[in-house]
């Protein structure tokens, strides 16, 4: 071989770039993506009750166990997609996995034995799909509940239609999935409620149960516009209007509820002319599983309304038929944090309670509170105590037996089991008590499978990533086993603090997942001043105007953090690394604390930012006092890792829409208001503060406050989630050139835009931004053209841009006969990994040869058996034709793909050597 030739050096030279990227790559793999995707259904048992399939939601796997009478034995690991949170075995030897990030499902042949198997199918459906059940006849059909939008749908969500439902149900044949790359469902079925999380089948199959996930309390919000000022004596906001100090309140919104007849305030004033939508509120719809195709149930019977306000799980009396939903109900039509002293009660200690409803066959709605033994008057006890170990808090996954008797209940807040009679819990005499409750050694219940051939409960603990073992005949855990976690310890430590209430709040029953939901939001508004706090200076760096508008950012206004700050709506928790100040206001800051520069000094520091909750622990939750130093330090480590998925609306090859892109082009580079353009205030940079590595960039917002005209002074507010905001539609004011809407009927959401939620839409957002003679000479113009420009904002800001690329997540199953199909997809996966996108993987096998793989640039991937060459991407295709065999193709984020690819537990020993040398590829301390 004569190595001058220039063929030569030109593939040593991009062997050796390829071994530079992917020891590159490893360099960067230990980041972990935390996600915090909530599981549903995280175990099944087969039909012949020999084996317990479990989802690893960090690991990307299913885990397979073999039931036996000595207990569990863990036999395989199957790879899938990215955070699968819901299992469902649809035979002994097949298994459904869904995959959350990944909008998919996939479809896993378990080998004999149990000792493995292979993903044959990946099915592709909508954003962020939550459960699985087969029902219908021979119960052959899948359903699985996704929300009403995300690339792989193939239709328009219709993100600025009102009335229209955002919950979806997809229908599969699991005996004809069709030849399409995602699979041909039998029917889609769009329910009018937000995205949808549970479902739950008939024992004979068939009818399916459906619910809403944040399905909402029937609450909306009265905009500032509309409230009239000088407090509650002038028909105002309802008082105190005052501090302690004495010192007036800003004039702010008012959150109402309707009560079947009007929507009325905390004073039972009525508003309801100024409310321009009705709230249906229906929570969980019967659908007929054995129509050709299944349909939603035909009338009154086909949904069940005012059930709860986030539902969690729900399960079937196989006796009775009816139907237990696990929710939680918010008290957000009551005001205030803080002891209570000036005005005698607040929602401290008694935010939430926590429930189980009842469904009657006759359309009876029944809610059944399961902390009745509370003394809400009292607080703030420290923990444990007598009445915060009785309390059972967020509800999740459910059983029951087969007769129908008894209902096991985990709780997830709790780290125990609840064990109810149904009929003490239908009638409401159930007495709480530690008697009728488990306690388990691993925190986070999320879900559980009743094995009553052997009396035994399989539960999965989230908190330490494992499983419980349950006698029912003692009510005692009797094991305990892990499943391998690659969660770095800052994030297994510091969980706990986001969800359990029995160490957060002294009746045992609140947590801040109460509200931020699996670290996300609650889709509601809450009106959480403190009539007993002080005002207090606000030192956050403003958003400059332009020159000719003067040298005051404020133009005058009191900038200072008022305790009584109005009605705002959940923020999430996700994705606040690299953002700055926190709340709406930016009112948790490090601002006071060092001057304030970027990265990470004064208030652009994010860690001492989100130290400033801890006062909330012991105010709103009634905790008896902060957490320590330590455990607030864990808690922030843990909580400024939890990142936003990628976007569902902007295309997958990361390109804009005609109008997103006029949209993006108008909100960059036209000046609207004071400060100049939207980018501005809401700066939009992805690689901005680059040493902060994956949490870099600016997604609306560098951390900055500015002036907006409104009665609060605010923090700029990232927009990386204003898709999951939609579904408000009418608002009963004018804003801008736009008008007041007429009544536009019902819709799934009562809380929009804006901070307080007030603002039903985004174009109407936008139009507080149109052009005024004397407020806004510089807005957008009051034309035809200017309409337009409103509209391609929306569509821009739906599609914003996030920490990660829309392909993170997005998976391909290539088989030996569907590489016409499947080949655009790999395609497309390979130029967003060539882009720097996402880290492209391959899992899979060839007869019972495991393989993986990961791509490391130049068409080239790398085996996961370290003494093998790189294999080019077009041999990995043709050998996966010539040898019949599976390979799964999944985006996973960046700096993780050698992970999950070749090396599970980055001891530096590859999967395939480890196998080979019999040691356990899950084990970093055990290795050949």
């Amino acid at each position: 071989m004569n190595p001058r030739h220039p063929a030569v050096r030109r593939g040593v030279a991009r062997a050796l770039s390829a071994a530079l990227l992917l020891l590159s790559v490893t360099a960067s793999a230990q980041h972990f993506t935390v996600f915090e995707s909530g599981q549903v259904r995280p175990l099944s048992l087969s039909p012949n009750g020999q084996w317990l399939f479990a989802v690893n939601t960090p690991d990307n796997r299913l885990e397979i166990f073999q039931v036996g009478t000595s207990g569990l034995t863990h036999t395989g690991s199957v790879p899938v997609g990215l955070e699968p949170v819901a299992v469902a075995a649809r035979t002994h030897d097949e298994v459904w996995v869904v995959n959350h990030l990944s909008d998919s499902v996939s479809i896993v042949r378990v080998d004999s034995g149990g000792h493995g198997g292979a993903v044959t199918r990946t099915l592709l459906v909508g954003d962020e799909p939550r459960d699985i059940v087969f029902a219908g006849t021979g119960k052959k059909r899948a359903f699985i509940t996704a929300a009403h939008r995300g690339q792989n749908t193939g239709f328009d969500p219709r993100l600025t239609t009102p009335g229209i439902g955002r919950a979806d149900v997809w229908v599969f044949d699991s005996e004809s999935l069709g030849a399409t790359l995602g699979g041909t469902p039998l029917t889609r079925i769009t329910l009018f409620g937000d995205t949808p999380r549970a479902l739950a089948a008939t024992p004979d199959g068939s009818r399916v149960y459906a619910a809403a996930f944040h399905s909402g309390n029937r609450t909306t919000v009265i905009h500032e516009s509309l409230v009239p000022n000088g407090g509650e004596s002038v028909g105002g906001v309802p008082g105190p209007n005052v501090n302690h100090q004495g010192l007036a309140a800003p004039e702010v919104s008012v959150i109402v509820k309707y009560n079947g007849a009007d929507w009325v305030d905390v004073l039972n004033r009525p508003w309801t002319s100024y409310v321009r939508l009705s709230l249906p509120d229906k929570d969980v719809f019967a659908i007929s599983a054995t129509a050709n195709p299944p349909v939603q149930v035909a009338g009154a019977a086909g949904s069940y309304a005012g059930v709860g306000t986030i539902l969690f799980n729900m399960a079937v009396n196989p006796v009775s038929g009816k139907v237990y939903v696990s929710n939680t109900e918010a008290r957000n039509d009551l005001r205030f944090e803080g002891p209570g002293t000036l005005l005698g009660s607040t929602l401290r200690g008694h935010l939430h309670e926590s429930r189980i409803t009842v469904l009657g066959s006759a359309g009876s709605v029944v809610p059944r509170h399961l902390n009745s033994h509370i003394n809400y008057a009292a607080c703030c006890a420290a923990t444990p105590n007598t009445e915060s170990e009785k309390s059972l808090a967020q509800p999740t996954g459910m059983s029951v037996t087969s007769d129908g008797a008894t209902l096991y209940v985990a709780a997830f807040g709790s780290s125990k089991l609840g064990v109810y009679a149904t009929s003490a819990l239908e009638a409401g005499t159930f007495v709480p008590s530690t008697a009728n409750q488990i306690e388990l050694s691993g925190g986070g219940p999320t879900g559980l499978v009743l094995d009553e051939a052997r009396n035994r409960l399989y539960v999965l603990t989230r908190f330490d990533n494992a499983i419980s073992v349950v006698n029912t005949t003692t009510k005692t855990e009797v094991a305990h086993l892990s499943l391998f976690n690659p969660e770095p310890p800052s994030v297994v430590q510091g969980r706990p603090f986001l969800y359990d209430a029995r160490s957060s709040s002294s009746h045992g029953d609140s947590s801040c997942g109460s509200c931020h939901i699996f670290g996300d939001f609650d889709s509601i508004t809450w009106d959480l001043g403190n009539p007993d706090g002080n005002v207090t200076a606000n030192g956050n760096p403003i958003v400059p105007v332009l020159a000719e508008f003067g040298t005051d950012p404020t133009f005058g206004q009191d900038t200072a953090f008022h305790p009584m700050k109005g009605p705002l709506s959940t923020q999430s928790l996700r994705g606040m690394a690299n953002q700055g100040p926190m709340h709406w206001r930016g009112d948790r800051t490090g601002g006071s604390a060092a001057p304030s520069l970027q990265p990470n000094g004064g208030a652009f520091d994010e860690v001492a930012a989100f130290k400033q909750f801890n006062p909330a622990f012991m105010d709103l939750l009634g905790r008896s006092a902060q957490l320590t130093t330590a455990e607030m330090q864990k808690f922030s480590d843990f909580i400024l890792q939890v990142a936003y998925p990628p976007n569902p609306i902007r295309n997958l090859d990361n390109s804009l829409t005609s109008s997103q892109q006029a949209g993006r082009d108008f909100f960059v580079n036209t000046t609207s208001f004071f400060q100049g353009s939207c980018e501005a205030c809401h700066r939009v940079d992805i690689n901005a503060n680059p040493g902060e590595g994956p949490f870099k960039g600016f997604f609306g917002t560098d951390g900055k406050s500015s002036f907006d005209a409104e009665p609060l002074f605010p923090k700029v507010p990232h927009l990386r989630n204003m898709y999951q905001k939609v579904g408000m539609f009418g608002a009963g004011f004018p804003f801008g050139n736009t008008p007041t809407d007429p009544f536009l009927g019902d819709q799934v959401r009562g809380i929009g835009f804006n901070s307080d939620g007030a603002i039903p839409t985004l174009f109407l957002f936008n139009s507080g931004f149109d052009f005024h003679p004397i407020f806004n000479a510089v807005g957008i113009p009051d034309t035809p053209a200017g309409f337009q420009a409103k509209k391609d904002l929306e569509q821009y800001m739906f599609a914003f841009e996030t920490n990660l690329a829309p392909i993170v997540g997005q998976q391909v199953t290539l088989t030996s006969t569907n590489a016409t199909v499947a080949g655009p997809r790999i395609d497309l996966l390979v130029a967003r990994a060539n882009a720097g996108e996402c880290d492209l993987v391959a899992k899979g096998r060839a007869g019972t040869y495991e393989m993986g793989f990961v791509y490391v640039g130049s068409g080239l991937f790398k085996t996961d058996r370290a003494a093998l060459p790189l294999v080019p991407a077009a041999s990995l295709r043709s050998a996966v034709a010539a040898n019949h065999g599976l390979l799964t193709y999944t985006c996973t984020p960046p700096g993780s793909g050698v992970r999950v690819g070749i090396d599970r537990d980055l001891d530096g020993f590859f999967d395939g050597d480890e196998r080979t040398a019999g040691t356990n590829p899950a084990n970093p301390a055990s290795h050949p």
